[in-house]
């Protein structure tokens, strides 16, 4: 059975994907808060196919060697890699620091690369690797007030997977998954405020999403029916981003 290795398994969508994924492979969840994690796992079929991997993807600095260890310790070699992590801040450009940016895009897209340069290395994971699906999202290609931070990340994001799919070629396929308004415990702020809700229930053609909504989207990426699709990004939205009623 293949391995994927699921980075921000601890809830939302990564927690999603790990329990629609965990019957058909084993899995590598990680997250920073372990109990959180074991959470996830008690929600997983073939739990004791399923390896946990906590650790904080924005310490940068040891992230490799991390990896290195955890991969040697438990003898882990992964095919499949959805990355999943990621924060969201949403600041008016006055409000703008480096240090905000700095985190922002530790998660989002540093520690991305820096993983995938792992997975990729045949001295880590040998030439098992065969697919990343990277969680983008749909304001990657749009803008939105206070969001420049986390639009210039996902469009980041999906830069990178261009580039890598070509360079990765033939052996990975590197695709990404852009997702509109997806309840989860990092936008439940968003839903708290009811005329907010109201006008984005109003911009979508087929309503507001749910992390499941992203799972078949992520299975199909990663099935062999997806072995001819590399540096793509797939819109999963609603329609969102086709609905220019005024």
């Amino acid at each position: 059975m293949e391995t994927v290795l699921i980075t921000g398994a601890s809830s939302g969508i990564g927690q999603a994907i790990a329990i629609g994924l965990s019957d058909k492979y084993n899995l590598v969840l990680n997250g920073r808060n372990e109990e959180r994690l074991r959470e996830t796992l008690a929600q997983c079929g073939n739990q004791k196919s399923h390896i946990l991997w906590p650790c904080d993807l924005s310490d940068l600095d040891h992230l490799e060697d991390n990896y290195i260890s955890f991969a040697k310790e438990h003898n882990v070699v992964v095919d499949h890699m959805i990355y999943c992590a990621g924060t969201i801040k949403t600041l008016p450009l006055r409000m703008v620091t480096a240090d905000s940016l700095r985190d922002l895009f530790a998660i989002n897209v540093f520690a991305g690369e820096l993983l995938i340069k792992q997975l990729a290395s045949k001295r880590t994971n040998g030439e098992n690797l065969r697919s990343i699906v990277l969680i983008s999202s749909n304001i990657s290609n749009f803008g939105a007030k206070a969001h420049s931070m986390y639009s210039a990340s996902k469009a980041a994001v999906d830069g990178m997977m261009r580039s890598l799919a070509v360079e990765l070629a033939p052996r990975i396929r590197v695709n990404s998954i852009l997702p509109g308004a997806i309840r989860t415990p990092m936008t439940e702020h968003i839903y708290e405020d009811t005329a907010v809700v109201e006008r984005m229930v109003a911009t979508y053609p087929l309503g507001l999403g749910n992390p499941n909504d992203i799972l078949g989207a992520v299975s199909f990426l990663l099935s062999a029916e997806a072995r001819w699709i590399t540096g793509q990004q797939l819109t999963v939205d609603g329609g969102r981003t086709i609905n220019i009623t005024g």
